[in-house]
């Protein structure tokens, strides 16, 4: 990899947005200091300055200047450095293609994982509908814009392998909690095939969270959720 003396990424280790980012890096083997957060305690002083508006990671430090938001910081990644693979298809249609499900991903896909994760039983049983048709839908969005090959992006990882590969170990999770697979043979052959490319591509497996670990972090998670939601209700 580059020169990691002028790039810095600020993440939490369970986090499927600094994932990308770390991805993204990689893909372009550009080198970088990783610096964790630990957002369940207190959160840095550079965090704090980095990203003043949000206060939450990924924030990419390149050259001392802040970057924030998971897909504008892979979209910066993607143009400041210009060599192969681009994450971005260069035909306009296909790049507004890309955007879209990615777009879809975080606007709608991810909030349901999230209430399967930490929402009441009701409101889980609907999040977890809204997930598995979610995954029916990027079946055949995965159809569309693979052209019949191994990933989204075609040969390589693209913008919609980050946007949704980041939620893999997530997803597993999901799958462990609940007992229900998100991504089957029967019903997301493609995604179920994917899912496999995507894990083992090089520059992903350093960055892929231990899915055991993962679901134990998932369950600190719910408690103190839950605790926030007693609180809530006890004092109403």
């Amino acid at each position: 990899m580059g020169d990691s003396s002028n790039v810095k990424v600020l993440g939490t280790w369970a986090s499927p947005f600094v994932m990308r980012v770390r991805i993204a890096l990689h893909l372009k083997s550009v080198g970088y200091e990783y610096v964790e957060e630990n957002l369940l305690e207190a959160k840095s002083e550079l965090l704090l300055k980095s990203n003043p508006v949000h206060k939450k990671v990924p924030v990419l430090i390149h050259a001392d200047k802040p970057v924030c938001e998971s897909l504008i910081i892979v979209h910066y990644i993607n143009e400041v450095w210009t060599s192969a693979p681009s994450i971005l298809p260069s035909d306009p249609y296909e790049r507004a293609a890309s955007r879209f499900w990615a777009a879809y991903v975080d606007d709608k896909f991810f909030p349901a994982l999230r209430r399967v994760l930490v929402s009441s039983e009701e409101d889980k049983k609907a999040a977890m509908a809204e997930m598995l048709e979610g995954a029916v839908l990027l079946e055949e969005a995965f159809k569309k814009l693979s052209g019949g090959k191994a990933f989204f992006g075609g040969n390589d990882l693209g913008y919609v392998d980050l946007a949704v590969g980041s939620l893999l170990a997530w997803i597993k999770v999901i799958e462990k909690f609940t007992e229900t697979e998100v991504l089957s043979e029967a019903k997301t052959p493609s995604l179920a095939a994917w899912a496999d490319c995507f894990s083992s591509h090089a520059a992903v497996k350093d960055v892929f969270p231990d899915v055991d670990k993962l679901a134990d972090f998932g369950m600190k998670l719910r408690a103190k959720f839950s605790k926030a939601a007693a609180a809530t209700t006890t004092s109403n």
